[in-house]
């Protein structure tokens, strides 16, 4: 171990790294080159690049955030992790208000400035979310959903550094959030110290899911990819036509169904067997006194 270490051992150890770095690059073009045969998704064009962003992201989120996010939630009381994401989620209905203003959502629009009126005043800046247990929802929207709701097509799927997964028009949403975004006005210092809070809580308040993807994936990129570009759809759509019915029909369609169309004959009804004969009660012998 200690040659490994030393001036000698670093030159000598070199080439062969060099060649294991080399093998390993080449490895990686080959696999994802294969995303690019018959077997692609025509949503998705970049896939082999969109794969090495994934990868990076998944080691960096990986040995960076997941350690720091688990030992933030270990430290942080579950209140105060409440808290924080309250505070955060009454800063991101800002932007919601603005969304819903450009999307023509009058009601959406004005129950979020309700939201953020009462979680700021009577929440304590938005610490506690007074809103939603006064029957105000969250309208959550970006300004992707916005250009999507305009006619601007998603165009192809995108993995962004860092951020992760996105399209075309979703990037360009990730920019104008930048600007939606109070905390983006403030001192650098402050400003830098939110997002890093921010971006910790966001993600101790995901290990779940993230251990959930990690065993039920068999393609974890795949997986992501098909999982947010369905989410997308879905609110593009306002969830409307997003799952088949699976009701059960009902008993009233069932008999019109079984009922015949005008002019057809009725199927006939097989006749019901004729009940056999009930034999009669062998006769009661005679009595003694009868003798």
């Amino acid at each position: 171990m200690l040659y490994r270490f030393s001036p000698s051992g670093a030159v000598a150890l070199r080439q062969p790294r060099l060649a294991r770095t080399l093998a390993a690059v080449s490895l990686s073009v080959l696999a994802t080159g294969c995303a690019t045969g018959p077997q692609a998704n025509p949503q998705d064009p970049l896939e082999p690049m969109n794969r090495v962003i994934f990868k990076v992201n998944d080691t960096i989120d990986t040995y960076g955030a997941q350690p720091l996010a688990k030992g933030y939630k270990a430290v942080t009381p579950e209140p105060a992790r409440l808290a924080v994401t309250n505070f955060f989620s009454n800063l991101s209905d800002v932007g919601n208000f603005v969304n819903n203003v450009l999307q023509g959502k009058g009601v959406d629009a004005t129950e979020t400035m309700m939201r953020i009126a009462i979680n700021s005043v009577l929440g304590i800046g938005g610490l506690i979310d007074v809103a939603t247990a006064a029957g105000l929802n969250r309208h959550s929207q970006d300004f992707g959903l916005t250009l999507g709701t305009w006619g601007v097509p998603a165009g192809p799927y995108l993995v962004l550094p860092i951020y992760g997964p996105s399209s075309f028009r979703d990037s360009m949403g990730v920019a104008a959030s930048i600007y939606l975004d109070p905390a983006h006005y403030l001192d650098p210092a402050w400003r830098n110290s939110l997002f890093g809070v921010n971006v910790i809580n966001t993600r101790s308040n995901l290990l779940g899911a993230t251990d959930l993807l990690s065993q039920a994936a068999l393609d974890k990129y795949a997986f992501v990819r098909d999982a947010y570009s369905q989410r997308r759809q879905y609110l593009l759509n306002q969830g409307e036509n997003a799952l088949p019915s699976y009701d059960e029909v009902d008993e009233s369609d069932k008999a019109s169904e079984a009922k015949p169309a005008a002019g057809e004959a009725a199927p006939a009804t097989p006749a019901t067997p004729a009940t056999p004969a009930t034999p009669a009660a062998p006769a009661a012998p005679p009595s003694d006194s009868a003798k």
